[in-house]
């Protein structure tokens, strides 16, 4: 198996990710950190997945895909913190004043996991926030301590994957995901 990842330029590629088997349904396609909750709320359905397409039109796209050949295996959302909920976050602190970017979400498809595409789209993401100029990249992922976490909420990240990747213990935060704390791992791109 042959995992690359590129930016998510193809809107069919994240739908196939991110993307509901309804197309009526309010799922997250990974919206809720990136956009203000006011709207975040107010998009509902198909509206969300238009929303995801108008971003995927953007420069720089919304994130990153890994594909498994040429098919999708998954996603990671990376943006500039400036531009997410992170920036103004109570739970998750600042380090200092670099204009970082976040990585905050990966997703992996059923039948491509514990094939090493989380750590493929870990690694995709970091090139990607170098390519568009990010100092630092940071990331809020478990710590679990080694306990399994469900998948569904494991959307964050595992502590030992961006270990792994590079990344350093910045700073512990007060957010909580499925009951095990997070914390603030940095990379320095410079």
């Amino acid at each position: 198996m042959t995992i690359t990842v590129r930016p998510a330029s193809a809107f069919e590629d994240v739908r196939a990710v991110l993307g509901p088997k309804s197309p009526d349904a309010n799922v997250c396609w990974c919206l809720s950190y990136r956009i203000p909750s006011r709207l975040n709320n107010e998009l509902r359905g198909p509206a969300r997945g238009d929303y995801v397409a108008e971003l995927c039109r953007t420069d720089p796209p919304p994130g990153v895909l890994a594909y498994d050949g040429d098919e999708p295996a998954g996603w990671a959302a990376v943006a500039p913190r400036s531009a997410t909920s992170f920036a103004r976050s109570r739970k998750i602190p600042h380090v200092d004043d670099l204009p970082v970017w976040s990585l905050w979400c990966i997703r992996v498809r059923p039948g491509h996991r514990k094939k090493g595409v989380s750590h493929a789209l870990i690694a995709g993401a970091v090139e990607f926030a170098r390519a568009q100029g990010a100092p630092v990249i940071e990331a809020y992922p478990l710590d679990s301590g080694g306990d399994k976490v469900n998948v569904t909420m494991a959307y964050a990240g595992i502590r030992k994957n961006f270990e792994r990747a590079g990344f350093t213990h910045a700073a512990d935060t007060t957010s909580v995901l499925a009951g095990h704390p997070r914390v603030l791992m940095r990379l320095d791109l410079r």
